[in-house]
């Protein structure tokens, strides 16, 4: 049985949670996010301890898999609607900048062309300046997803650094040619 799956997952104040079926809604002051799960686990809402409680129907390793994984994307949901999640990118290099027109990011990272990646619904995408770019949002599989498009546009090179990266990543850079003389 998964140590995570047993957990039960505390619903704040302000935050509404429907269960119909195999629908998960929750709605908070952030959004409204809803999940279909897997027909190995069952979700139940406790409404006197204003708790949801995750269950695997039997002990198949799938079904084991499946228990943690759901209880883990229904907390993420009900932790999105209350305070949204936050990605931060860094541009680095000469020339290399982000900015944002519409519903379009562009970013010129040295390449010929500048590429456009188009900002998903559910997504405050911002520029604070031109070297940084800020993903908000409550739904944190979207958002982490678009942050690693978006880095994966042009990662950093190992050697100058040169590149997109998460603000807090740390690049281990490799000596060069120069260095071995």
């Amino acid at each position: 049985m998964s140590r995570i799956g047993k957990k039960p997952i505390s619903i704040p104040a302000g935050v509404d949670v429907q269960i119909d079926g195999r629908q998960v809604k929750v709605k908070g002051k952030e959004g409204e996010l809803s999940i279909t799960h897997r027909p190995e686990v069952t979700v139940q809402l406790n409404e006197d301890s204003k708790e949801i409680v995750v269950a695997a129907n039997d002990e198949t390793p799938q079904a084991r898999a499946f228990h943690g994984l759901t209880r883990s994307l229904v907390a993420n949901m009900v932790d999105g609607v209350v305070k949204k999640y936050e990605k931060k990118l860094e541009i680095v290099g000469v020339g290399y900048v982000a900015q944002i027109a519409g519903d379009k990011l562009k970013l010129r990272v040295g390449f010929a062309n500048e590429i456009q990646k188009t900002i998903p619904s559910g997504l405050d995408v911002s520029c604070p300046d031109q070297t940084h770019v800020t993903i908000v949002g409550c739904d944190k599989q979207m958002v982490g997803q678009f942050a690693a498009e978006v880095r994966a546009v042009r990662k950093p090179e190992p050697y100058r650094g040169k590149g997109i990266r998460y603000q807090d990543e740390v690049v281990k850079l490799k000596p060069g040619k120069a260095a071995s003389k």
